[in-house]
């Protein structure tokens, strides 16, 4: 892989475009693992490349659950992005963390059950690490840059990622909260577990917009609520994508962190028994080693 940073900027609810960039031009990527949210926004800020999508397309038209997680990640790995910095809605069970904190995840705990979650499947199996889930050289500047900005910030976390698209139950809400978890969405996951093992570095920057329904002196959450909410953190994830992007573009060498060989000693499926038409799809995400 090329070592020469491209950024890739996942907006999630509230952030639709980057504005700023020169060179832009939107293009669809094809990827056959079938359709992307959106046609991709490439441009240059302050010399770097980058490449942003819409995590729901433009005007939020895809709910969580039918996002083509697969689609999008092969096919920012297709547009050569090698770290990705995604920003999405949430809810917090913590007080501390309140309407409009950004939270630096560095943890996950899985319960969507309805999305493909893996590029590998039967004719080509592997299993990746992801005991810690997201690039924390990514996370280091993401903080840095947040708190130079004056973003209320908190670096590390445990995103709990929900099926959706309906809220949580008080009862669920209770029982997460219990479980330790900082903050909640519906969108993370699979998507950090694809970034792995397409061997690109991934950050989640969750922006949080409400408390979702736990807390006993707040309104349980509603959309017009969080509505009101994101255009601030929107404003906020703007600047601090334009702050963070080009302090990444000094990588001269593959991740320090493991993140862009994180398919080495993954792959298990015997060269004699692997699927030929599994490879084809796999020629972006894991072609440097099959």
């Amino acid at each position: 892989m090329s070592t020469s940073p491209i950024i890739g900027i996942i907006g999630g609810s509230g952030l639709y475009n980057i504005n700023g960039l020169s060179d832009m031009r939107w293009q669809r990527v094809d990827s056959p693992f079938g359709q992307t949210s959106d046609e991709f926004l490439f441009g240059q800020l302050n010399g770097q490349q980058l490449v942003f999508l819409p995590r729901h397309g433009r005007g939020h038209k895809i709910p969580p659950s039918e996002l083509n997680y697969r689609a999008n990640i092969d096919a920012l790995k297709r547009a050569g992005v090698t770290e990705i910095i995604s920003l999405s809605a949430c809810g917090s069970f913590k007080e501390e963390l309140e309407p409009g904190t950004f939270v630096i995840v560095d943890q996950f705990i899985d319960r969507t059950f309805a999305r493909k979650k893996s590029f590998f499947e039967t004719g080509m199996v592997a299993h990746v690490g992801f005991g810690h889930p997201v690039c924390s050289r990514l996370g280091k500047v993401l903080e840095e840059c947040a708190k130079a900005l004056n973003i209320k910030t908190v670096r590390g976390g445990t995103y709990l990622a929900m099926e959706g698209p309906q809220f949580s139950t008080l009862a669920e809400s209770k029982l997460y909260k219990s479980w330790g978890c900082d903050v909640i969405g519906m969108t993370n996951m699979p998507e950090a577990k694809l970034a792995r093992e397409a061997e690109i570095c991934y950050a989640t920057v969750a922006m949080v917009t409400d408390f979702d329904c736990w807390h006993p002196n707040h309104e349980h959450v509603t959309v017009d609520a969080i509505i009101k909410i994101l255009l601030g953190n929107a404003d906020n994830a703007s600047s601090l994508v334009k702050h963070v992007v080009p302090k990444l573009s000094d990588r001269i060498e593959i991740c320090s962190e493991g993140c862009h060989r994180a398919l080495e000693n993954a792959l298990i499926t015997s060269p004699e028994a692997r699927d030929p038409k599994i490879l084809a799809k796999l020629d972006a995400v894991a072609g440097r080693l099959l």
